[in-house]
């Protein structure tokens, strides 16, 4: 996000149609990748769905025209725009109606507007321009046939709030003139707080034309948000509507929009502030699955093989290896956005490691890339749990947006440590913590399987009464509550529903405490309520990371809530987290632990990191490293001739007596490397490409251990046909 050029990775979107001309065979709605280019051979990533970004016309090219281009090679479309920002200097700079519109853009307290790109700034969603995105962008999409569109990174940065027609619509909101957020808290929480509305309403009625609209046009019009995680906003100091979101009946889904660059964002641990990547993704995906979970609502999952700002190939290929592990240790979600930008992974040149050097993408990463995207295809759901303790949560709101920026009273919170401090303690032992949306808990499954629930308001607030109404039931009804808080920030007395209406609380704790009947104040550490129990831990979560060797008792307290009040059993501690998902072993051994051992699989496995796909007797996985594997043992069906693994994606398979064949395609420029099962080894091999024609340079090697034929060549988005017989 922060200035990216060609917007920060877009979405995993889902499904679609492979067709040979004339001959629409449908597929799942699995996979996509979002480009503002037109079909290329370069970026044919063979994805069931090509997301179109942007309806702006193209010297040369119309908007209708790009997205026949993908039509043409075989690929659902879909649409993608931004609803924050955007490339629509038609409304900017006055085509559309004849009004500059530059000055709804989000402005600093300088004075300086925050702008995404030249004549792009970020905008207070007004009325002019949502009728702008309704009726100049909205309408063209559904007019081009296109039924599914997603709306990207609905942002207001935390730091702006003080335009003209921000001040205009807080004075419709609130009823009351516009005060400055730099001079009070209770301003900096009611300026967020009004961000936040005016992009729920904003979505709200974009989408709701969109329906509105596709009905009259006998369409069934499908709307996605696709956004960074609450962690991430929360980190970087962005209001969003998030979760509210999830409840709005124009709204489909979500697409996760986590990545190297969102989790590479520094992180305190044990008092050292560095990047964390993993660890981070981990809890990204998490917050977006317990956003929609609850609510049956559809979510694909992103991972960008590169990232927005330049680094250099190494980096990238250890970072997309590190999210791309994260985001498949929830087994729940099954469905991808492979990549954002193709055109920008595989025709812009980016730094050799040590070295100035730029060269286009190494072909050993390009294969390695296509190989785990192929993966992402065939990448079931899955009932399986990450190895560990499931039932512990830390809540979360959109609260924790709303006390980012700026600061007030000297209260910090360095790198959103007090979230981290409630969850990194825990993830680093090998717990996959989870988090709980607290919107959500009005849905009866939001805390069905939570023994322990952790609490801080050291960085949220709560957003209503009935949100510890639901609390306390849930610990009546035997749950744990863990609530650790000082109660010292500057948001504690905010006007908001604690101490306004007859309600005194000078902190919003003290509200749930006597639903409770407990004395908060009282010095005790433990309480009983019900069925239940409460620990209050008077230490704002920072506290834990800050400081080296911070954490230990708050870590007991949640060991001692877990096996002797909630009685679920042992609370293992470990520095791995591993799922077995269909034949797929999924694996992240972490470091900073005080258990350094590395991690054994045993084989035979293929390493799908490795662009060779090697069969491995057995797979060691070390501390800070990630593992991808396909278990031999496990395929389904072993019997069946079919391809294990590819950097390309097989189509038209047919197996006749003692023959297997298929058409494999991908990129140009890029070399396959797959691993195919046969009932024996092959005795005749033919590769051909498109033109008839036999490729002479192909790598072909067997594996009894496995019984599988490695084979290597050359790709070719036309085709490339495999006949094997043995």
């Amino acid at each position: 996000m922060r200035k990216f050029l060609l917007s920060c990775a877009l979405v995993a979107l889902a499904g679609g149609v492979y067709a040979q001309p004339g001959k629409p065979v449908a597929l799942k709605q699995k996979t996509a990748f979002q480009t503002s280019s037109p079909w290329i051979p370069e970026i044919d990533v063979r994805s069931d769905i090509a997301i179109v970004y942007g309806v702006n016309d193209r010297p040369g090219m119309t908007f209708e025209q790009r997205v026949q281009s993908w039509r043409d090679h075989g690929y659902q479309t879909q649409f993608m725009t931004g609803i924050a920002w955007g490339d629509y200097k038609d409304y900017f700079l006055g085509k559309w109606d004849g009004i500059n519109h530059l000055g709804v853009g989000q402005v600093t307290q300088k004075g300086d507007t925050i702008f995404h790109g030249k004549d792009m700034p970020y905008v207070v969603p007004v009325k002019s321009f949502i009728e702008y995105m309704k009726t100049a962008v909205i309408k063209r999409v559904i007019d081009a046939g296109i039924t599914d569109i997603f709306l990207e990174e609905p942002e207001f940065w935390a730091r702006a709030g003080y335009s003209q027609p921000f001040k205009e619509e807080w004075q419709k909101y609130y009823g009351f003139p516009w005060k400055p957020q730099h001079e009070s808290a209770e301003n900096t929480y009611l300026s967020s707080k009004l961000k936040y509305h005016l992009y729920y309403e904003a979505i709200k009625e974009t989408s709701n034309y969109a329906k509105a609209y596709g009905k009259s046009k006998g369409k069934s019009i499908k709307v996605y948000i696709a956004t960074h995680s609450l962690v991430n906003y929360s980190s970087w100091q962005i209001v969003s509507p998030e979760a509210s979101l999830a409840s709005l009946p124009g709204i489909d889904g979500y697409i996760a929009q986590v990545w190297t660059g969102t989790s590479r964002e520094p992180t305190f641990f044990d008092g050292q502030r560095k990047e964390r990547v993993f660890e981070n993704a981990f809890l990204e995906y998490g917050s977006m699955v317990s956003m929609t979970a609850p609510t049956g609502r559809k979510m694909y999952f992103l991972t960008d093989p590169i990232e927005d700002w330049p680094r250099d190939w190494a980096d990238y290929k250890k970072n997309y290896q590190a999210t791309f592990t994260a985001k498949l240790l929830y087994p729940t979600v099954a469905d991808y956005e492979v990549m954002p930008w193709p055109e920008r992974i595989y025709t812009h040149p980016y730094k050799v490691a040590n070295s100035n050097e730029k060269v286009l993408i190494p072909q050993y990463y390009s294969t390695q890339m296509q190989i785990m995207v192929n993966a992402l295809n065939s990448m079931p759901a899955s009932a399986n749990k990450v190895t560990g303790v499931n039932g512990i949560g830390v809540l979360m709101s959109n609260s924790l947006m709303f006390q980012r920026f700026p600061t007030h009273n000297g209260f910090e919170d360095p790198q959103f440590s007090n979230f981290y401090g409630q969850t990194l303690p825990l993830l680093k032992r090998g717990v996959p913590v989870q988090t709980v949306h607290m919107e959500n808990l009005t849905y009866a499954a939001t805390l069905k399987n939570i023994k322990v629930l952790i609490v801080s308001y050291a960085n949220m607030k709560p957003v209503s009464a009935e949100i510890h109404t639901a609390l306390a039931k849930w610990v009546k009804d035997g749950g744990v509550l863990i609530y650790c808080g000082r109660d010292d920030d500057p948001y504690q007395s905010v006007m908001e529903w604690w101490d306004t209406k007859g309600n005194k609380f000078t902190a919003p704790s003290q509200h749930l405490f006597q639903l409770m009947k407990i004395n908060g104040a009282s010095g005790q550490e433990k309480f009983s309520f019900g069925k239940g129990s409460v620990y209050i831990i008077r230490q704002n979560p920072k506290e834990f990371v800050l400081q080296a060797n911070a954490d230990p008792k708050f870590v007991e307290v949640v060991k001692q809530g877990y096996e002797n009040d909630a009685k679920a059993g042992k609370l293992e501690f470990k520095n791995s987290l591993y799922l077995e998902r269909g034949p797929y072993d999924v694996v992240s051994v972490m470091d900073e632990n005080a258990d350094a051992k590395p991690y054994t699989i045993k084989g035979p496995v293929i390493d799908l990191f490795d662009p060779q796909l090697p069969v491995l007797a057995q797979k060691i996985i070390n501390p800070g490293e990630q593992s991808l594997l396909y278990n031999v043992n496990r395929i389904p069906d072993k019997a069946k001739p079919q391809v294990l693994a590819a950097a390309a994606r097989a189509y038209d398979e047919r197996v006749t007596g003692k023959s297997y064949s298929f058409v494999v395609k991908s990129p140009i420029k890029t070399l396959n490397s797959m691993r195919v099962l046969l009932p024996a080894q092959p005795k005749a091999t033919k590769v051909t490409n498109s033109k008839g024609q036999q490729l002479t340079d192909v790598k072909t090697s067997w594996d009894a251990s496995s019984n599988t034929v490695y084979l290597g060549f050359a790709n070719e988005p036309a085709g490339i046909k495999v006949e094997l017989s043995w």
